[in-house]
C-alpha cells in the first residue's frame, strides 16, 4: 500500500499562466499509475499568442491547437479526472496558477481542490545539485526522457511522490505531508469574475 493522487503538468503558449496549450494527467492509486491522460489546448482568447521559446521548448504550436478544447471543455475534463484527489505537480504554484489565470480569463469559477508541491518533497527528502524535474526524478529512479512533453511530466512528477512514500512507509498523502513538512495547500473557489475583474487582472 502506498498513497494515492493525481499528478498534474501544464505547457504554454508564452509567459502568462492563461495561456494553457497542453496538460498531462497522471492517476495514482496505492502507489501505481492506473490512468492516464493527455490533451491539446486551445489557449484562452488573448492569451493565444505563441512564443517562439514556447513552442521550441514543447512543440506545441498554434496549427497544432487550432481544433484544440477551448478551456471550458479541459477545465470540465481536468475536474471530472481529478476527483477528490490531491493534485501533485512539480513547482505546483506554477500549475495550480495556470488554472486559476486560464479560469479567469475565460470568465469561469475557479474549482477548489487540494494540491501539494513534488519539487519542495524533493528538496525535503534527496540531495542533489539541481531539483528540476528530470534530476528529481532520476533520484526516484525515474528516466524522463521526453522533458516538457505534459504527460512524461507528470509521470516523473508522480515517480518522486510515489519513491519518497514508499521509502518512508506512508500510506496516504496527508502522513507524506506530515513527515516532510511540505504542505498540502487549499485552493479556494472562486466566481467567475465580472468585467471589472477582468479589466484588473490584464492591466496587473
Amino acid at each position: 500500500m502506498s498513497v494515492s493522487f493525481t499528478a498534474v503538468d501544464f505547457e504554454t503558449a508564452n509567459r502568462s499562466p492563461a495561456s494553457a496549450c497542453a496538460v498531462g494527467v497522471v492517476r495514482v492509486r496505492d502507489g501505481e499509475v492506473v490512468e492516464r491522460a493527455t490533451w491539446l489546448i486551445h489557449p484562452p482568447e488573448g492569451h493565444d499568442r505563441f512564443e517562439p521559446f514556447n513552442i521550441q521548448l514543447h512543440g506545441v504550436s498554434p496549427e497544432r491547437v487550432a481544433r484544440a478544447p477551448h478551456w471550458r471543455e479541459s477545465l470540465d475534463r481536468l475536474v471530472e479526472f481529478i476527483g477528490d484527489d490531491v493534485v501533485v505537480a512539480h513547482n505546483a504554484g506554477f500549475d495550480i496558477g495556470v488554472i486559476v489565470a486560464a479560469s479567469r480569463a475565460s470568465q469561469l469559477p475557479v474549482p477548489g481542490m487540494r494540491y501539494f508541491c513534488s519539487l519542495r518533497l524533493a528538496r525535503t527528502s534527496y540531495q542533489l545539485p539541481s531539483y528540476k524535474l528530470p534530476r528529481a526524478a532520476a533520484a526516484a529512479g525515474y528516466t524522463l526522457e521526453n522533458h516538457h512533453d505534459p504527460l512524461a511530466d507528470a509521470e516523473a512528477c508522480a515517480a518522486i511522490v510515489v519513491d519518497v512514500a514508499r521509502t518512508g512507509g506512508f500510506t496516504d498523502m496527508n502522513e507524506l505531508a506530515s513527515s516532510s513538512r511540505v504542505q498540502i495547500r487549499d485552493l479556494e473557489p472562486e466566481d467567475a469574475p465580472n468585467h471589472d475583474q477582468l479589466v484588473a487582472d490584464a492591466t496587473f
